[in-house]
């Protein structure tokens, strides 16, 4: 058996956060499926060995059991780990984006360099250097 854990967010804007996610991320698009209404109703994104699942915010069965940091004051039950090999460059292009800085670059105890952001829908991203898989 083959397993591992694949994020998903939701967004308003999917369009815009598919290309804002690759362009200071990196993130490639690996698959967009067109909801109504110009929304997205499923989008996959890939980033080394990592993919991301991502779809519009709608009131269905699912989006039901889920809300946007909009709606929440911007508190996280979860953030999302990206692992970078170069922190400093993505940090340049999320700041230069207009992002939200959490936390400014910095050595991170773990080892390596880290940031966090909110992207501009307000999900909490923790981006570094800092490789769990090799150590």
């Amino acid at each position: 058996m083959n397993s591992t854990v694949v994020p998903s967010l939701r967004y308003r804007d999917t369009p815009a956060m598919i290309d804002w996610l690759c362009s200071n991320f990196g993130f490639e698009r690996r698959l967009v499926i067109p909801g109504r209404d110009d929304s997205v109703a499923h989008a996959e994104l890939a980033l080394g060995g990592g993919l991301l699942m991502l779809g519009t915010h709608i009131d269905d069965n699912y989006g039901a059991l889920l809300t946007t940091p909009e709606k929440t004051g911007g508190l996280q039950t979860q953030t999302v780990w990206l692992h970078v090999d170069d922190a400093d460059r993505v940090y340049s292009r999320v700041v230069e984006s207009g992002a939200a800085i959490l936390q400014t670059i910095g050595d991170v105890p773990q080892g390596g360099r880290a940031f966090s952001c909110r992207d501009p829908e307000g999900h909490v991203w923790q981006v570094g250097t800092y490789d769990p898989w090799a150590g």
